[in-house]
């Protein structure tokens, strides 16, 4: 062994963490993405004009407009707070403001506006298939998020972020919605002479239905799917 040879192995810099807003690019454009749709969906019904509505009142409910206000509006609250939630930045540096958002988005929008989708989903206009569907949804999206509440109350972390991704993918499946709408409009409107028999009711009834039953259920099987997906391999040191 030569003098002054140093046998230690050579030190390797510790590689700096990356910034939350380089991992979770995601949630930027999640964000962009619910502010774009509330800015198209509410404003017709914060004006507080029936004419306005997008949604035909069906006969004989003449508090279907208002219902349906409340469904927007505490909708929107919990699209809001559910964007707080899903951020792993707020969850980290601040858990405070984490509990209060939850309890915003349990009480202050999802329990609200699922139980007036209840009401304005059992009278849909669209048709049987689309309330049936709408009904579902509501039944679900309320049942998702109280267990996931129930479950952080019992300290049940692990089942409370189950149940509140589950929620969470159920309150933006109105976003896919929008989405498979007009898709569904592009396939079904060739066959408007045939298999509807120029009925324009009965195709704008399986437009809705269609990305009624599609939305959320697509969104409550990718959610189930990235639960389930297998953790990656730790690197090695």
């Amino acid at each position: 062994m030569t003098a002054g040879t140093d046998l230690r192995p050579p030190r390797v810099p510790a590689q700096q963490p990356r910034t939350a807003k380089k991992r979770r690019p995601w949630i930027g454009v999640l964000g962009l993405v619910v502010v774009a749709f509330l800015a198209y969906s509410l404003p017709p019904y914060l004006a507080l004009d029936p004419a306005r509505s997008r949604v035909p009142a069906p006969a004989g409910f003449g508090a279907h407009y208002w219902f349906l206000v409340g469904h927007v509006v505490f909708g929107s609250i919990a699209m809001i707070c559910a964007v707080v939630q899903i951020w792993p930045w707020v969850r980290r540096r601040f858990p405070v403001v984490h509990r209060y958002a939850g309890r915003a988005y349990v009480f202050g929008g999802v329990l609200p506006s699922g139980v007036m989708a209840l009401t304005i989903g059992a009278a849909s206009p669209f048709g049987p298939a689309t309330r049936a569907s709408d009904v579902l949804l509501a039944v679900m999206w309320i049942g998702c998020t109280w267990a996931g509440y129930r479950a952080a109350r019992d300290r049940r972390f692990g089942d409370h972020r189950r149940w509140m991704i589950r929620s969470f993918a159920l309150t933006m499946s109105i976003i896919l919605n929008r989405l498979i709408s007009p898709i569904a409009i592009f396939i079904l409107e060739p066959q408007m002479a045939t298999t509807f028999g120029g009925s324009e009711v009965a195709f704008m009834q399986s437009v809705a239905a269609t990305a009624a039953w599609l939305s959320w259920t697509v969104a409550l099987v990718g959610a189930q799917l990235w639960l389930e997906r297998k953790p990656k391999k730790a690197v090695a040191a």
